[in-house]
């Protein structure tokens, strides 16, 4: 399990720091559930991407947690960001990133923020028809169009999004239209998350490049970018498996462009990548209180201070997760448990087993490879405020997002 914490986790004295931090001293000073994010981790991770793509522009997949503080760390690692609503577009122009270095993508994009990409120069991914004139009268610039090539990744139906039906992109008939029409930089293709491997994303590539050179044989256009998505899979479980190291998958997917495009006999591209949950899912160590600990049956549950309303995941996509006690974390297992969340759920269980020294009311529990899709997808359930985040680094910690109170939520009651 140490695998799955940041890289700079160490234990002394049975508690776990990171970033040099005592998780206790945290918690203690920051409240719980709280989200501690290794910025080491997170430059590591950035300058993996950079090293493997040199050429390419990198963006950052926001919506993994949009975040000022961690858009303005990877920005100074050079990438740039990749936003899906205005309020994720306001995020990363608050965290001082460029317009020319913002991919803004949406499904169903409003007139604002079709305004909003054109007057900061961002690159537009037009996903419908509909949204080609909208683009047009908005006057963005710059364009890609994203196509839907059919291709089914092998993970959760709910994190899908090059397959034949998606509510994303167009398919290829719509997509020569569009392209017709507005004569864009280029293609846009993302297949899904929490991809395993690169063999469908190798796939989609090569597919890509015959619709490339369809175009040019139907249009004369030829496609000077090429946005290659992100998707990149994190284990959160010591039962997940291994995806491949952020070089490794980058560079089958260059590999593969190349090729393809020669074979197409097309010029090769410049390339957008857009990792989000890969640069920040392993940097972040969730922490919770453990509160009420009772026997029900065959089961023994440790009730923690958060659940669903910070981490719907398993509820969503029945993503797993482990767990360690940081304030005793030198001590060995003495049963398996399962972690409840304090919501009026049934299924708010976080965990499902999780083997552990037995834990009691106060025990600081730690979520490690909680950084992406966590707080991101946080809401008020049960009128629980959302926690708050926290950057850590040689020894210092910083507030990254303050924590909600009560009084925040009763402020929007009329």
């Amino acid at each position: 399990m140490p695998e799955l914490f940041p890289d700079t986790t160490s234990v002394e004295n049975g508690e776990i720091h990171v970033g040099g931090v005592r998780l206790t001293a945290l918690a203690d000073e920051h409240g719980t559930p709280l989200l501690v994010l290794c910025e080491r981790t997170l430059r590591a991770r950035a300058q993996a991407y950079r090293a493997a793509a040199p050429d390419a522009l990198v963006v950052y997949g926001t919506k993994a947690f949009p975040n000022v503080a961690v858009l303005r760390t990877l920005a100074a690692e050079g990438l740039g960001a990749d936003v899906s609503t205005l309020g994720e577009l306001r995020f990363a122009l608050a965290a001082g990133v460029a317009g020319e270095r913002l991919v803004v993508h949406g499904n169903n994009k409003d007139d604002e923020e079709l305004a909003e990409a054109a007057r900061v120069g961002a690159l537009v991914v037009v996903d419908s028809l509909d949204e080609v004139p909208r683009a047009e009268r908005a006057d963005v610039e710059r364009t890609l169009v994203r196509v839907t090539l059919g291709v089914e990744a092998d993970t959760h139906e709910s994190i899908r999004t090059g397959h034949v039906g998606s509510k994303f992109g167009l398919p290829p008939t719509q997509a020569l239209e569009a392209i017709e029409r507005l004569r864009p930089l280029g293609l846009h293709v993302h297949i899904g998350s929490q991809l395993t491997s690169a063999e469908a994303a190798r796939e989609t590539i090569d597919r890509l490049a015959s619709f490339a050179a369809e175009c040019r044989d139907e249009l004369g256009w030829v496609a000077q970018v090429v946005d290659l998505g992100g998707g990149l899979a994190v284990r959160t479980s010591p039962d997940d498996p291994a995806p491949p190291p952020v070089a490794e998958f980058v560079r089958s997917l260059l590999e593969q462009v190349e090729p393809a495009w020669r074979a197409s006999g097309l010029p090769a591209p410049r390339l957008i990548l857009e990792p989000g949950r890969s640069l920040v899912g392993p940097a972040g160590v969730t922490l919770y209180r453990v509160g009420l600990v009772k026997r029900a049956e065959s089961v023994t549950y440790a009730a923690i201070d958060g659940g669903m309303s910070d981490n719907p995941r398993p509820q969503l996509y029945g993503a797993r997760y482990t767990a360690l006690l940081a304030n005793r974390a030198d001590e060995p297992p003495s049963g398996t448990f399962r972690i409840a969340g304090k919501h009026c759920e049934s299924g708010d269980v976080l965990i499902d087993r999780v083997e552990l020294p037995e834990p009691v009311r106060g025990d600081l529990l730690a979520v490690p490879a909680s950084g992406a899709y966590t707080l991101a997808m946080a809401s008020n359930y049960n009128g629980v405020p959302r926690p708050a985040a926290v950057l850590v680094a040689d020894g210092r910690a910083r507030l990254a997002r303050r924590r909600e109170t009560v009084d925040d939520l009763l402020r929007l009651e009329t």
